[in-house]
């Protein structure tokens, strides 16, 4: 375990940002951090990096207690912040230099970690330029190398891709692949739930200032009930293979709309195969396609909110 947070509590004033919060960090994997707005996922961020300290509960990096004093723990992570955090008036070689200098970095290290960071985010063509002649997503890949020039063993990325173009955010999510693959825990929070399934081998849900559930995706799905549901395209729609399919065990209803059918099922029945011998006796199908449930799914009915493109 790279992280752990038990029972962690944090209180602004009235507001209780961190409710006795449980959260484990496997070493080596990519872990997403969702909630809604409010929820305490930026506390919790907070509190893993050592800014700022819980009022009861504890919080353990690398097996040991973080606090605010524990510079030595935060030497071992990087921090990727919503908001760009690099210096507009370096170019991007001195803003990693100065970066990796703050860690410690020095001479022919220091200078083998910028050109490899400057490479690894596809900035070395843009070395001696300025973070103000960079599009957005320059900008972000930027901020990315700036975390992760001193080589963290935990790297916590907090809405990293927010307002770039798709090109830039495809190249980021392969960026964090690639990281985990090098051996770097990642702790990845983001409003795209698409980001989150593409990439991330656990979840943890956050609301309230607590975890209400986390595992793996497949872990996740199966928490919560949902109706199955086969769409299929029949090539000579009839009553006879209506009749049928409203007749295996577990189909609840049949939508008929000219030769689309939309077969709905309780949740696990296993009709697939009994749908497709129905239809392939009735005539065949010239398309079929079955409704997966999703993350956002999940999300939606343990929490009742949205993720929406602010901060918490």
């Amino acid at each position: 375990m790279i992280a752990r947070m038990k029972n962690v509590v944090k209180r602004y004033d009235d507001t209780v940002a961190l409710d006795h919060l449980n959260l484990d960090v496997i070493e080596g994997e990519i872990l997403g951090l969702l909630g809604p707005n409010g929820a305490g996922k930026t506390t919790a961020i907070r509190t893993l990096c050592g800014l700022i300290n819980a009022d009861s509960g504890e919080t353990t990096v690398f097996d040991k207690v973080q606090n605010i004093n524990n510079l030595e723990i935060r030497r071992n992570i990087g921090l990727v912040t919503q908001e760009i955090t690099v210096f507009e008036d370096l170019s991007a070689i001195e803003n990693l230099k100065y970066f990796g200098g703050l860690y410690g970095l020095k001479g022919e290290e220091l200078k083998n970690n910028v050109n490899e960071m400057l490479a690894f985010v596809g900035l070395t063509d843009r070395a001696n330029k300025r973070p103000g002649t960079f599009s957005g997503g320059m900008q972000r890949r930027l901020n990315i190398a700036c975390a992760l020039v001193h080589k963290p063993k935990l790297l916590i990325m907090d809405e990293p891709t927010v307002g770039i173009d798709p090109q830039s955010r495809n190249h980021i999510l392969e960026s964090v692949k690639e990281i985990a693959k090098k051996g770097t825990t990642v702790i990845y929070t983001s409003h795209y739930m698409e980001e989150v399934q593409a990439i991330c081998d656990r979840v943890a849900i956050v609301d309230l200032g607590r975890v209400i559930i986390e595992g793996t995706l497949d872990e996740l799905m199966g928490q919560v009930q949902y109706e199955d549901r086969v769409h299929l395209t029949a090539l000579i729609p009839n009553d006879t293979l209506t009749g049928e399919l409203k007749a295996i065990s577990g189909v609840k209803d049949v939508f008929v709309s000219g030769n689309q059918y939309t077969i709905v099922s309780g949740s696990g029945s296993g009709n697939v195969n009994r749908i497709m011998e129905i239809a392939a006796r009735n005539g065949g199908v010239s398309s079929f396609s079955e409704d997966k449930p999703s993350l956002e799914d999940v999300f939606l009915t343990l929490t009742g909110k949205k993720l929406r493109d602010e901060e918490d």
